[in-house]
């Protein structure tokens, strides 16, 4: 498909992660508001709505908040873990910016791939925000039986940006496999989507489009954590001036 977010990419994005952190649902949106005013400090270009602690329901009250900011200068996108559909639902219904999908190829069986080919043709007629897609994602199963450029190549039928982790949260994604994906998806974006660091990046700014990082945003530097401004200054500097220079 065309890529109508192509030029978005142009310039290094940095995408920061909302966890939506909490035991009820007051305590979860005081914890929002605070981490993304953090964030809009800091000069994220954007940030991704997940349920990393808990279920549907934080997320929606977490974007019943965050309604306003949609289209704003900072995008507003989501993520809903273990549930694509309800992901994309959740992005159509309150018109985000965009949507992230940890896997929108290779996690399904091989006769299961044309299911997932009329899926994407679908909403891709329902949803015209961006789709951040993940391939051979962490924490996603590889039932794949194709090599990768194949998967990469399917990949970019179904999202706008590619995004490439190792196998956990906050785990550096490795050189090698950073740029065994960057050959593959010739200059479609690509994003690091785990384990991103002012230092780890400075070597993979020159094959990657952007960042989504969590962990080292936080004050611990670990998932935990607290958002905390200054550490998205720091990532967000490395990634911008990197580019710059």
């Amino acid at each position: 498909m065309s890529n109508p977010y192509a030029k978005y990419f142009e310039q290094k994005r940095v995408f920061g992660m909302l966890h939506l952190k909490g035991e009820s649902i007051p305590q979860v949106l005081e914890c929002l508001k605070k981490e993304f005013d953090e964030y809009v400090k800091g000069g994220i270009d954007g940030v991704v709505v997940e349920n990393y602690y808990n279920g549907c329901d934080e997320i929606i009250a977490a974007l019943d908040y965050l309604h306003d900011q949609i289209g704003s200068q900072t995008l507003i996108g989501v993520n809903c873990l273990r549930s694509e559909s309800m992901g994309l639902e959740l992005a159509s219904a309150y018109k985000t910016d965009f949507v992230q999908l940890d896997s929108v190829v290779g996690h399904v069986i091989p006769r299961d791939d044309a299911t997932l080919t009329h899926f994407f043709k679908i909403w891709q007629e329902k949803y015209t925000g961006m789709i951040l897609g993940g391939v051979r994602f962490k924490k996603q199963p590889l039932l794949s039986e194709n090599p990768l450029s194949e998967d990469l190549k399917i990949a970019q039928s179904r999202c706008h940006a590619v995004c490439v982790t190792q196998a956990a949260t906050g785990e550096e994604t490795h050189l090698d496999k950073i740029i065994s994906f960057r050959e593959g998806l010739k200059d479609f974006p690509l994003l690091i989507s785990a384990g991103a660091t002012p230092t780890n990046v400075k070597k993979s700014l020159s094959y990657i489009n952007g960042v989504i990082a969590g962990s080292y945003f936080k004050d611990t530097y670990e998932v935990s954590g607290t958002v905390c401004s200054e550490h998205v200054r720091e990532l967000v500097r490395a990634v911008k001036e990197g580019e710059v220079n």
